[in-house]
């Protein structure tokens, strides 16, 4: 038996990575709470997620536990020390608004959380790969210092500029403000570094752009174009904050991710760490999505603005990919921010628009 332990496993990119080892012909451990439900509220829970891959998928195990929880970690990864080949750890408090009114659950979840599973592989199965999903948020804002010209409908850099393919890993983090969020997600991306330099573990830190597909629970708070196209499907009230609405995210689907941690765990490397989004492929300004969205949803979005942007928020973020893509290059994206919105439509235009009844 050889398990994939899978952490966040009701989630976005869990239930992409459960379903996909599972369908490589492994065994599949989830561990997942719901906190979700606890930080975004009912629609945001991962309950039906977790029932639709305990029905469908027969090795799949789920563990209702806390990763705070160091006894019940334990105890997991003690039952299947010899066979654990790979963590890929997603579970996390994922939004810097929310950490800012929870500063010790979202450090406790995102940090501690963290270690305690370092902690379990290096004790039980130190010879696993540990894939980590961190954030872009690491950087903070320091992005926003860079020579923006203001389009009409997003900021952009010059193509002769060093960062127009998009922002690399060596990006310093310092002096920069990177909500309470952003912080907490840097602590544990160090420890996973730490890891992987102090242990001689294979580790990797993914830091993650905006993270999306048809799977996402969105809410606002977190997931931006799920959350979008939820609202111009329901009629639902959708707010812009700052920048004019031209803030620029890239956008990688949640199995273009998965595929990325597949072609790492094939050829895993120590204390790696990677950008990884959609880069100049697939990004999108809020005004951009917006016009987007509507278009394949051939209806309106009821959106209103307000002046004052988030905290630590980016005006402009696209992944530069160039360091995943030397290492492995076998690896390229199969979906554009247009691919993207089209799926997430159709996937939940029913399910919503019921819901909106």
């Amino acid at each position: 038996m050889s398990i994939v332990l899978v952490t966040g496993s009701a989630g976005l990119i869990g239930s992409e990575a459960a379903r996909r080892f599972h369908d490589r012909g492994f065994d599949v451990w989830g561990i997942d709470n719901d906190m979700r439900s606890v930080f975004f509220g009912v629609e945001a829970s991962t309950a039906p997620m977790r029932s639709q891959l305990e029905s469908e998928l027969p090795k799949y195990r789920h563990f209702d536990a806390d990763i705070r929880d160091v006894a019940a970690v334990g105890e997991i990864f003690s039952d299947g020390a010899r066979d654990i080949e790979a963590v890929i750890h997603t579970a996390a408090q994922p939004s810097h608004d929310w950490a800012a009114s929870q500063p010790h659950t979202d450090f406790s979840v995102n940090a501690v959380g963290t270690l305690n599973l370092l902690e379990a592989v290096r004790n039980n199965c130190a010879g696993a790969s540990f894939v980590f999903l961190s954030t872009n948020k690491v950087y903070g804002d320091a992005s926003n210092s860079l020579p923006f010209t203001e389009e009409d409908f997003r900021f952009e850099l010059d193509g002769n500029h060093q960062y127009y393919e998009g922002i690399p890993e060596d990006f310093p983090i310092d002096q920069s403000t990177h909500s309470l969020f952003g912080v907490s997600k840097a602590s544990a991306d160090l420890l996973v570094q730490e890891y992987g330099r102090y242990f001689g573990m294979s580790t990797v830190c993914f830091r993650g752009g905006c993270l999306t597909g048809p799977g996402h629970a969105g809410t606002e708070l977190h997931g931006f174009l799920a959350y979008l196209m939820k609202c111009i499907i329901t009629g639902r009230p959708y707010t812009v904050y700052g920048y004019g609405g031209k803030q620029v995210r890239d956008n990688i689907h949640s199995s273009d991710l998965i595929t990325a941690i597949e072609h790492y765990l094939e050829s895993p490397r120590t204390a790696a760490v990677y950008n990884i989004g959609g880069g100049r492929a697939s990004n999108c300004s809020m005004l951009e999505a917006i016009q987007l969205g509507t278009e394949i949803a051939g209806k309106d979005l009821d959106w209103h603005y307000s002046s004052e942007n988030r905290v630590g928020d980016h005006m402009w973020w696209i992944s530069d990919l160039t360091r995943f893509r030397q290492d492995y290059p076998d690896w390229s994206l199969t979906y554009d921010i247009s691919g993207i919105l089209e799926e997430i439509f159709e996937v939940n235009k029913a399910r919503w628009e019921a819901e909106a009844r």
